[in-house]
């Protein structure tokens, strides 16, 4: 072993074990990673971005600008109404939801498709009486299965058809990822809706039963004026009694009491953590005397920093003048509307709202709405609710304005749940979405444009229609999946370049394998599914993709058939929440444990591996 290949050997177990460890986010392990790479010399560091450039890194960020076009346009809703029976039963409706899912994830970002069914998936578990969890991760599973059909369903594929083209042969085209993948989704989506499902756990905690038509939390103070000050909960608990609400927390002096004594008496500026019907919420407050909390908390720091204004003028004008646009913002957009709903929304990953809280982001002052209620693993939150940071996954409940809680959800990555009138369709953006969208992969498909230059096009075509204004096109890029790719392509560069991916084939065909050639392809798939159940699937593509080919190398057989092993492994994530960004979208909604996953994910990968193990060698021979 030379020391450049100790050296490869060393970064890429830290990088993995960096994955694994899950503290740092894909793309500043993947950096970290370059970095050492550039300064071991094993990356010049001339070519130490060169990954950015690559046609594959191009074609994702493209694919996810035209997703968004045909989300915001409402292509997909427009579609999902067609296609979805209104009174079928429970077989029937999660037979088309499924296929529906996989179809779409197959020609736009499976992350994508998910989030525009969710909702779909939500009403549809309410009318079928079944938990939202019973349909939402069919619904994520078939996606993802889905995915592997297309070049451009998933970023694995298109990871491995630039490995292919490195050795020589050419990328693969569009639908060469057809035959297996259309095999193995088909299975999938087949055990899914006839058997899968109802290995599902019936969670009940989350959803719109459990969650937005029944009990939600919110937090009230107690006003000089009110007329509860000064009695105790058991008294209070008998005034509320009939209005179908409850106490079931208190904060007094800034600490959380839970479960408070029934003869503890409450006094003036006490915080109480109430549980109840939206409905009822209104009535609630008026009777007991109390005001919600977080409004109190914005009219407070806006007197602090008036104060501070008046004390320092020439410091603070300019945040005087933010501060009266977002305050004139949220009186315009309250005014906007004679009506406030209530509103369940699910985080999705890469959000900006990750790791901070609704003070952090001035909710009520910049939107002119209230987080009512926080719900996390399908559990509600019964931490304070202004000062919880935010996790992907969340479900928040929101009161506001339908303007407001739109515009909210459009700018932090949010996806409706309970209500779906907000996506406003245009009949005309969503016909030219598809168009634009069926000509790129049309042009990409027929060999008459490279890909990265057919989706390039697209996107342009999308700007110049407005069906993604372009103010909105960098937002629909998922950044830390781009760096993902552009730091591993110069590091999977330098496996193959120190003969490391040589070295671990031979220690896989020699140790385990045996030499023998099926063997070694069920070793790849399985290793790669494994790592994909742990860590990003386009890290998982990007750390294979070489062992594979040196795999092929080293038993003189075809590349092909190992390649595609590594595409259909990196795409099937089904053991945990984390192995895939759809996985992590249906935690809270469906209120799912870590442990869930194992009961539909372990059966349905055995099933992946006995369909596209012979698939794989009758379509692409040894």
């Amino acid at each position: 072993m030379t020391n450049d290949q100790l050296l490869i050997l060393l970064i890429l177990f830290a990088t993995v074990g960096l994955f694994l460890w899950g503290r740092w986010r894909h793309d500043m392990v993947a950096i970290c990673s370059l970095a050492a790479c550039v300064l071991t010399g094993l990356v010049p560091s001339g070519d130490a971005f060169i990954g950015f450039s690559h046609p594959a890194v191009v074609t994702v960020a493209c694919v996810l600008v035209l997703s968004r076009g045909l989300q915001t346009s409402g292509a997909v809703d427009a579609l999902s109404r067609a296609v979805l029976p209104a009174r079928a039963g429970v077989f029937l409706s999660m037979a088309t939801l499924c296929a529906l899912g996989a179809v779409l994830s197959g020609f736009m970002n499976n992350v994508g498709a998910m989030a525009l069914l969710m909702p779909v998936a939500v009403q549809l578990a309410g009318r079928l009486n079944l938990a939202p969890g019973q349909l939402l991760m069919p619904l994520a599973f078939s996606t993802i299965l889905g995915g592997m059909t297309t070049m451009i369903g998933t970023p694995p594929n298109l990871i491995v058809s630039s490995f292919r083209d490195q050795t020589g042969t050419g990328s693969f085209a569009m639908f060469d990822f057809l035959p297996v993948g259309l095999a193995v989704a088909a299975a999938g989506v087949g055990f899914i809706t006839l058997i899968g499902w109802r290995l599902v756990p019936a969670r009940k905690q989350s959803g719109v039963k459990g969650f937005e038509s029944e009990a939600y939390i919110t937090e009230a103070r107690v006003l000089e004026n009110s007329k509860i000050a000064g009695m105790s909960l058991r008294d209070i608990d008998k005034m509320i009694d009939e209005i179908d609400a409850q106490i079931i927390g208190m904060v007094h002096n800034d600490v959380r009491i839970m479960a408070p004594s029934a003869w503890r008496r409450v006094r003036v500026g006490d915080i109480l953590v109430i549980e109840a019907e939206a409905k009822s919420l209104a009535v609630v407050l008026s009777t007991l005397g109390l005001e919600l909390e977080e409004a109190i908390e914005q009219e407070e720091a806006e007197s602090d920093k008036a104060n501070n204004a008046a004390d320092n003028p020439e410091n603070d004008t300019k945040d005087d003048a933010d501060g009266a646009i977002n305050k004139s913002k949220a009186q315009d957009q309250a005014k906007s509307s004679d009506h406030t709903v209530f509103m369940e929304l699910s985080v999705l990953p890469g959000s900006p709202l990750l790791g901070r809280s609704a003070t952090d982001i001035m909710l009520r002052t910049r939107y002119g709405m209230n987080l009512l209620a926080v719900s996390r693993y399908g559990k509600p939150s019964l931490s304070r609710l202004r000062s919880r940071p935010f996790r992907s996954g969340d479900l928040l409940l929101m009161q506001g304005p339908p303007e407001a809680i739109s515009e909210f959800a459009s700018d932090n990555n949010c996806v409706l749940l309970a209500k779906r009138e907000l996506r406003i369709p245009s009949k005309r953006k969503a016909w030219e979405a598809g168009i634009i969208m069926t000509l790129a992969v049309g042009a990409a498909a027929f060999g008459l444009l490279p890909a990265a230059i057919s989706f390039s096009l697209g996107v342009l075509a999308s700007m110049v229609l407005r069906t993604v204004p372009p103010r909105s096109v960098y937002n629909a890029i998922d950044w830390p999946v781009i760096v993902l790719l552009g730091a591993l392509i110069p590091v999977a560069g330098a496996m193959e370049s120190s003969g490391t991916a040589d070295l671990m084939a031979r220690f896989l065909l020699d140790n385990m394998a045996q030499g023998n050639a099926v063997f070694g392809l069920t070793l790849i798939l399985v290793t790669s599914m494994f790592l994909s159940d742990l860590m990003n699937n386009t890290a998982t593509a990007a750390v294979m993709c070489p062992i594979a080919i040196a795999t092929a190398a080293a038993l003189d057989v075809s590349s092909d058939p190992f390649l595609m092993a590594v595409a259909i492994g990196a795409s099937c994530a089904f053991l945990t929440p984390i192995g895939h960004q759809n996985n992590t979208l249906i935690l809270g909604p469906g209120g799912f444990g870590f442990g869930d996953y194992w009961k539909l994910g372990i059966p349905l990968e055995l099933l992946v591996i006995g369909i596209s193990l012979p698939m794989l060698l009758w379509v692409w021979p040894l």
